[in-house]
């Protein structure tokens, strides 16, 4: 995957509202421009980065790109785990995304108590990656270096 790491923003809208209800791993979702202007060759799977809200501290995250067999979805969606405790949602913000590796392709289960299984193995796997120090150099990327300005209203 030529395109590794991959930076992207946008804003972070609403999913279809399964994250934190029925897996207990809520995600922030990007809009349907973000998903659309996605490298051709970055295909469906997980993968783990790191992510930042607004101006915010930095954080580990996986990200899953693609369909959600599981559920079924007719729309692509990148939606993005950040291992991190949120107050309060942040619904509107800006997320700022970097993807730097490769899990695992998309599959589908048969339970969503294997679907949550193979989730908390990634955020696990995740952690272990982001914390090699050819991943960590790209927390401290420029492109984290987000202004006030910027963030303010979606622009």
């Amino acid at each position: 995957m030529r395109h590794l790491p991959y930076f992207c923003r946008g804003q972070v809208v609403h999913g279809f509202g399964r994250g934190s209800k029925q897996l207990g791993i809520p995600t922030a979702n990007f809009p349907e421009q973000v998903v659309d202007n996605l490298p051709a060759d970055i295909s469906t799977g997980i993968y783990y980065g790191w992510a930042s809200v607004g101006s915010g501290d930095v954080h580990k995250m996986v990200v899953s790109i693609g369909w959600n067999p599981y559920y079924k979805n007719t729309k692509k969606s990148v939606e993005t785990h950040i291992m991190h405790t949120f107050k309060e949602d942040f619904y509107g913000e800006i997320l700022n995304v970097a993807i730097v590796g490769y899990l695992r392709p998309e599959k589908n289960f048969d339970s969503l108590e294997s679907l949550i299984s193979a989730i908390q193995g990634d955020i696990e796997e995740a952690k272990k990656q982001l914390d090699l120090p050819e991943h960590l150099k790209i927390k401290e990327d420029s492109f984290f270096q987000v202004s006030k300005s910027k963030t303010m209203n979606g622009h």
